[in-house]
């Protein structure tokens, strides 16, 4: 592929699709896999990270790839409530 082809394909009118599934690392390797994405990423914020579970092992890629990215949007539209400060 062309780095005009990558380029035209990552433009502003293709929707973000960006998804880091991890599968078998630790708690503390997760973390730091997902901090070493964010770090290299332009837009870290638009990363979904999603981790392997007993049911999503047998999904279709597409169809986890789709559903991480609508619990992504979701909570960028709906962040839950800092409990800091709220008494």
């Amino acid at each position: 592929m062309s780095d005009e082809t990558q380029e035209n394909m990552n433009d502003e009118e293709t929707p973000d699709e960006r998804v880091v599934l991890i599968h078998g690392f630790s708690r503390d390797e997760t973390i730091a896999i997902m901090r070493a994405a964010k770090s290299a990423a332009a837009d870290p914020q638009g990363i979904a990270f999603t981790t392997s579970t007993p049911s999503n092992l047998d999904w279709k890629l597409r169809d986890l790839i789709v559903e991480v990215r609508e619990e992504h949007e979701y909570m960028r539209e709906n962040p839950p409530e800092s409990s800091s400060g709220a008494h």
